[in-house]
């Protein structure tokens, strides 16, 4: 039997709180989700005045990355992102009912080398999105690094 580490409520509070610290810092108003491994949330949270819209695009942003073990982002990056027309994967963000985000916002949350979540953010640009969340990484890293977890905080993961 194969043990598994898993993010807890509190690990993902941790990052939301991160996530939304950078995003008053940079001045956006975003949307955070925080999912296991599986692409559920854990934990999501709208700025107030952020895009209505937030929620849905952070967790299927979260989602992608959790469940395909890659930032979003890297499915459309020229030359050879799978995504890109004529490329292996066009086409794929119509998977799952439309949910399979490919662009920039969602990481992967990943911990002594597995992929235990993923984070999504939605309100900014893609810079401003990437910003909170390495933010949202760099909070769990702090918090696991004691315990003697390596967290991978870095905007292209792919595993």
């Amino acid at each position: 039997m194969k043990k598994v580490a898993q993010l807890d409520l509190e690990d993902a509070r941790a990052m939301v709180a991160a996530a939304r610290k950078k995003s008053e810092e940079i001045g956006v108003l975003e949307t955070i989700c925080v999912t296991d491994s599986g692409g559920y949330p854990l934990a999501l949270e709208r700025m107030d005045g952020a895009r209505v819209t937030g929620p849905q695009i952070a967790w299927n942003k979260a989602f992608t990355a959790a469940g395909h073990k890659r930032s979003t982002h890297l499915f459309n990056t020229e030359p050879n992102g799978p995504a890109l027309p004529g490329n292996e994967a066009f086409g794929i963000q119509w998977s799952f009912e439309g949910k399979f985000a490919i662009f920039v916002g969602g990481f992967p949350v990943v911990v002594n080398g597995e992929v235990v979540g993923g984070v999504g953010l939605s309100g900014g640009n893609g810079e401003q999105d990437t910003k909170a969340g390495l933010a949202a990484l760099e909070a769990l890293r702090e918090r696991l690094t004691p315990n003697g977890d390596e967290v991978l905080v870095q905007a292209d993961i792919k595993k």
